[in-house]
């Protein structure tokens, strides 16, 4: 006869984990459409990708408010919830971010895109294809341990090249842009990718955590 008391105390691993990948999916979904928000060639291109990033941000919410749901609702988690919920929210502000930097593009309509926006669109989608590998590899954590290690390395790597590429477009920005106006708009965009790509990073130092608890 089957234990349910018993089964109340096992862990729901198949609660959070699918809804994890679901915010993974999320962070690149958003990620190729910022890109393409970068490269757009007209305003009313814009204002349609970022209606698309809007709509995936709110399902990102969705999501997190689904698995603070599950993290009431279940005795046992595979983790500690705190890990969960920092985790999910955490991965939650990436798509935040990319969201305020396609609305900022929308609402600011800049002259011109530097290369640098492109370059930082790109680490913000390499960050969430690395976010989606380390999730799926959680589900198995014992046995991917070291995968998770090269991946959180990777998110850091990917922060640092960032955080150069955000560095030199502020000095050519500053030393070559003369309308005051323009150099606001550009330094207010490239800002949020830049901060997109820290969150990515933050992910990583969560998951690190989780493998030190766990293994």
């Amino acid at each position: 006869m089957k234990n349910n008391l018993f089964d109340k105390f096992k862990p729901k691993e198949s609660k959070f984990f699918p809804l994890l990948r679901e915010m993974a999916n999320v962070i690149t979904s958003v990620g190729d459409l910022i890109i393409e928000c970068m490269q757009a060639t007209s305003h009313d291109q814009v204002v349609t990708i970022y209606k698309k990033i809007k709509d995936e941000e709110h399902r990102g919410d969705a999501i997190q408010n689904k698995i603070f749901t599950e993290l009431n609702n279940t005795f046992i988690a595979p983790f500690d919830r705190e890990d969960i919920d920092s985790l999910s929210s955490t991965m939650d502000d990436v798509a935040d971010l990319v969201n305020k930097c396609a609305k900022r593009m929308m609402l600011y309509n800049p002259k011109a895109i530097p290369e640098s926006a492109n370059t930082l669109a790109t680490f913000v989608r390499e960050s969430g294809s690395y976010i989606e590998e380390a999730v799926v590899a959680l589900a198995d954590l014992k046995n991917n341990t070291e995968k998770l290690k090269g991946l959180c390395d990777k998110l850091n790597e990917v922060e640092g090249k960032a955080d150069d590429v955000y560095e030199h477009f502020l000095i050519d920005l500053f030393e070559n842009e003369n309308d005051p106006f323009e150099v606001i708009k550009l330094k207010d965009i490239l800002h949020e990718l830049e901060r997109a790509t820290d969150a990515a990073d933050r992910v990583g130092k969560i998951i690190r955590i989780i493998l030190i608890k766990y293994t």
